[in-house]
């Protein structure tokens, strides 16, 4: 696969999706927005939450409907075309090419090609999301500094891992918030 082509892709869809949800919904108070994959490695979709929508969640359970992009509100939404693509993409690649090796029978290969695969497909979602960052993409869009993040569904992340993204995405309260709620963690 080639992952530069993806990536503008991933880029390009993410702005759109952004813009779109900012010029729907910006009076709710936009505060996160994230890319998230699945263990599987088949999509690549956008979520935003919204302030107004965590008032409607439970107090006690506030911190979790705050990180957590598979609740947010608006979870798989925005230039819905544009990521349809790139998962077809992805299916396609992971049925033609990544199946062909597990029809020659030799697992390790076959699960370590998949691997490789995964590990950069996430990375690729992670380096947009630093690269809009940098550009000050959201900051500018908004007028204001949101939470970042990159997330796997139904997957035990990395947690070094998960914590150093969370660190390079934020430069705000969210981050430190988000690395404090990860200490409550179990092991």
């Amino acid at each position: 696969m080639d992952f530069k082509k993806l990536a503008q892709k991933i880029e390009q869809a993410t702005r759109k999706a952004f813009l779109e949800i900012v010029n729907q919904h910006k009076d709710e108070q936009i505060y996160a927005f994230a890319l998230y994959s699945d263990e599987g490695a088949m999509t690549v979709c956008p979520a935003t939450n919204t302030l107004n929508y965590l008032e409607t969640k439970p107090p006690k359970d506030i911190t979790y409907y705050t990180y957590e992009p598979a609740e947010w509100h608006y979870e798989g939404d925005g230039a819905d075309d544009e990521f349809q693509e790139i998962c077809n993409e992805l299916y396609d690649y992971i049925e033609e090419e990544l199946e062909d090796l597990d029809e020659e029978d030799e697992d390790e290969e076959d699960d370590t090609e998949f691997e490789l695969f995964q590990q950069q497909l996430y990375q690729t979602c992670i380096d947009v999301l630093l690269k809009l960052k940098k550009e000050n993409f959201f900051k500018n869009t908004l007028g204001y500094d949101i939470f970042l993040m990159f997330s796997v569904t139904d997957y035990e992340q990395d947690r070094m891992l998960l914590a150093q993204t969370i660190t390079d995405l934020n430069e705000n309260p969210y981050r430190d918030a988000y690395l404090e709620w990860m200490k409550t963690w179990r092991k």
